[in-house]
């Protein structure tokens, strides 16, 4: 099977920066798609952004010229770059992938345990 692990989460102050990885491994054949999820506390699990294997990207409009999300394929990792942290972001950001192991051959969708992200002075 498939596990995604990520890490780089931590304490911030407003305005700092953090980069986030997840790392998929297991008998892949293949990884599809991959995004980044946060859920703070109360609030529903939200998109942050998502990369296609040939790099295309999509943002949530609230972390738009903010965050930067980017892969290496050949590690099946893919990152999130956050810069200007607002208290706001504060949440447990989760890993999130569409992948296809060896077996059985189809298209699963996979999630990390989550790393806590808070912003704060």
């Amino acid at each position: 099977q498939v596990q995604l692990v990520e890490s780089g989460g931590g304490l911030v102050q407003p305005g700092g920066s953090l980069r986030l990885s997840c790392a998929a491994s297991g008998s892949i054949f293949r990884v599809n798609a991959m995004s980044w999820y946060r859920q703070a506390p109360g609030s529903q699990r939200e998109l942050v952004a998502t990369i296609t294997p040939d790099g295309s990207t999509n943002y949530a409009r609230s972390v738009k010229g903010r965050f930067t999300i980017s892969r290496d394929n050949a590690k099946n990792t893919v990152y999130l770059q956050m810069n200007n942290l607002k208290p706001e972001d504060t949440a447990v950001y989760y890993c999130n992938a569409d992948a296809v192991p060896y077996n059985p051959f189809k298209v699963y969708n996979y999630w990390g345990q989550g790393t806590q992200v808070t912003v704060s002075s």
